[in-house]
Order: structure tokens, then sequence, then C-alpha cells
């Protein structure tokens, strides 16, 4: 055994639809890849290039779970997503056969945002690690195998996220700027992907502000749903 002067963290995990167990080696998200999203953020969609950036892979929160308020902010916003989940790697890959070689499943996600750090790294041209990296900051549902929940039967599908119960965002995920290859195929010219990464693809207009109490539900086809409450 290694002689470790502390005994290590666990390795983070999302449930498997199923049965099993994903170990999570790192999570990449997908900024400004909805039209409407991308308008509603005061971007423009036809010339914004996607924006990449990352979660610690322990900010994982399994659905059910209730999360508190986060530290130092006061609009802690919601942002349903569509996830994919990688069990192979590669770097430089050009085809979406090669992308597509690399699923191992999808689920229903959300990325917790702290808008107004988000809002001051803007402004200061500054990096968005403590808007989207900090503690809890990625409930996810359980992960459906493509073999169950093939990932090119989604183009029809609705991405919903209700807040106690009310309908906030209602997107088709044929609607996303960039599809699920072509992101795999952009982070594998930046980054050499390997299995257990996670890949939060975006999210559609309507995003807003989540308070203690709070209930939220994300759903996408007949995929697990993603539930949790802010506490």
């Amino acid at each position: 055994m290694p002689d470790y002067v502390f005994t290590p963290p666990s390795t983070p995990s999302v449930r498997v639809h199923g049965g099993g167990l994903f170990p999570v080696r790192r999570i990449f998200c997908v900024g400004k890849n909805y039209a409407d999203h991308v308008k509603e953020m005061g971007g423009d969609a036809k010339s914004d290039p996607p924006v990449f950036f990352t979660k610690p892979a322990d900010s994982v929160v399994e659905s059910s779970a209730r999360i508190p308020y986060p530290l130092a902010t006061e609009n802690l916003h919601f942002e349903g997503e569509l996830v994919v989940a990688l069990h192979a790697g590669g770097r430089n890959l050009k085809t979406r056969e090669e992308a597509g070689a690399l699923i191992f499943g999808t689920a229903a996600g959300c990325d917790l945002t702290r808008r107004d750090h988000q809002a001051a790294a803007k402004k200061a041209g500054a990096p968005w690690d403590s808007a989207k990296g900090f503690d809890q900051s990625a409930p996810i549902g359980e992960i459906g195998r493509s073999q169950d929940f093939p990932p090119g039967g989604f183009d029809d599908a609705h991405l919903i996220t209700t807040v106690n119960g009310e309908r906030r965002q209602d997107a088709l995920l044929s609607t996303m700027i960039w599809s699920v290859p072509e992101i795999i195929i952009a982070l594998s010219a930046q980054f050499e992907l390997k299995a257990g990464d996670l890949i939060f693809t975006g999210t559609p207009s309507g995003v807003g502000p989540l308070s203690p109490g709070d209930n939220v539900k994300v759903t996408i086809g007949a995929l697990p749903p993603l539930r949790f409450k802010i506490t």
C-alpha cells in the first residue's frame, strides 16, 4: 500500500440506473450551448464560441439530496442540463463515430451557479471557478446506460426544470447549438478525455434563483429524473 500521510478521500461516484456506481474523474461543462440562453445572458449565439469550464469531481450530489444553500452568495441559480458520462477516452477525435464510442450513458443534471460571483468574474475578466466549482454544485440523477437510453434518441426529448412544481425551463435537446458528438470532439482537442469523465452539455433559457426550501426537479425524456432540495 502507498505510504500516504493521511487516508485519501474516497472516489466520487454517481449511481447507475439498474445497479452499479460510475466513478467520477473530471467534470467538464459547456457554456452557451442553447441560442435562447446565450441571448438571455447577453451574448450572440451566431458568433460566440462555446465556453468550457470545470467543476471538481467531488461536487457531484446524488438525486434526492438536501443541499445546503452555498456559502458566500446571495444569488444561487439553477441550470438544468443533459450530462454525458464517458467509459473510454481519447484526444483529437475527428468523427462522430469516435466520439460516440466514448459514451457510457447520460443523465439529468443541474449546474448550480453562484450568479453574483459569475457576474463579478465577467466584469473583471477573471476565471469562473468560484461561480461554478463550489461544494455540492453538480447534482446529478442516475446515469442511464446507452444500451437502455440511446443518446441518439434524445433529439425529440424535452429538458424540463421545475422549482416547487412550477415549470421554469422547457427545451428540446435538438435545439443545442453543439451536439453531444461535437462537444466531445471539441473537448478532445483541448483535453485528453478518459473513462470517468462527465460532461454537462449546457442549459436552455429560463434559469433563475433558488432559495432555502425550494424543491428542484430536472427531467429529460425517459431518463431517471433528478430531484433535490435547497436547505
